[in-house]
């Protein structure tokens, strides 16, 4: 299938859901020639592409009373609440490996959207230009490092954070590349409304160097509730199909309760499996054929 874009939200701990719609889908074999993701959806969308199904539930379930997963004592030492080492290298290495080889045969193009702190403007790095495992490590990390959760992460030319920083939800860029229709998988309920951040004073000071991220920061509430309505106008138009929580949400960014997080796992499940013939009309394919690889 051609012309055809999968867009994966962040949402921190919230990328669960996602990763029950997407062992949905690898079960099914619904495997999306284009792939973009930021964030916890650019972490969901490399074991998508690798068509590891179960990994991202384990990643974001069974390590969680590791002391590296979340800790705050490791924000006042090492300034970073997720332990981004353990996430980016010893899961992906020892304890959970990641399929490399079977990520970097896959056809499917995949985009990583991270944030340019001397700009505040989006970057997207193509599967297709990263070459080593260690690099692709390192742009999941980047997309996944929240300003003042995580230091920042140098790649390439540039200095990167946060990918829902600039481009929460990059359906434009899906559009961009050429994909004239587009599935959303969205972490949060219908009807949510971002409200601006408390936290604006804090950010000019720890990033007063960087002035542009400052400001992305500041206005992503803005950009955020701007892609919804945009998503929500081109779904009436039939360009866009969105799968999103159907229940009220319970789970937070940094939520460490396993049960509420497996909850929404199999919502997200769930949800993909009522949604599955709607999303076959919506792509115009029949239930026994499959995307290729």
């Amino acid at each position: 299938m051609n012309n055809i874009g999968l867009v994966l939200e962040g949402g921190g701990m919230r990328g669960v859901y996602t990763a029950g719609v997407l062992d949905f889908f690898m079960e099914n074999n619904l495997l999306f020639p284009y792939v973009i993701g930021v964030s916890a959806g650019a972490c969901n969308g490399t074991s998508y592409i690798s068509n590891q199904i179960g990994r991202n539930k384990r990643v974001n379930t069974e390590y969680l009373s590791h002391p590296d997963y979340i800790s705050f004592k490791n924000l006042v030492r090492k300034k970073q609440l997720f332990g981004m080492d353990l996430l980016f290298d010893i899961i992906p290495n020892e304890l959970d490996p990641f399929d490399f080889e079977s990520f970097f045969e896959s056809e499917q193009r995949f985009m990583i959207g991270a944030t340019d702190v001397i700009s505040g403007q989006p970057v997207y790095f193509d599967k297709n230009d990263i070459l080593e495992k260690d690099d692709l490590l390192k742009v999941v990390r980047a997309s996944s490092s929240l300003p003042l959760m995580a230091p920042i992460v140098e790649f390439d030319t540039f200095q990167l954070l946060d990918g829902g920083i600039a481009d929460p939800i990059p359906l434009k860029k899906s559009e961009m590349d050429g994909n004239h229709k587009n599935v959303v998988v969205l972490t949060r309920n219908a009807g949510y409304v971002k409200k601006k951040s408390k936290s604006s004073w804090l950010l000019n000071r720890q990033f007063k160097e960087y002035p542009n991220l400052a400001k992305a920061v500041a206005d992503r509430h803005s950009l955020y509730n701007e892609q919804i309505a945009y998503i929500e106008e081109q779904e009436k138009k039939g360009n866009v199909f969105v799968i999103r929580p159907t229940q009220k949400l319970i789970v937070g960014r940094i939520e460490r309760n396993r049960d509420r997080l497996v909850s929404l796992y199999e919502q997200g499940y769930e949800d993909a499996k009522k949604q599955i013939e709607a999303l076959q009309e919506f792509l115009q394919i029949e239930k026994s054929t499959y995307f290729v690889k």
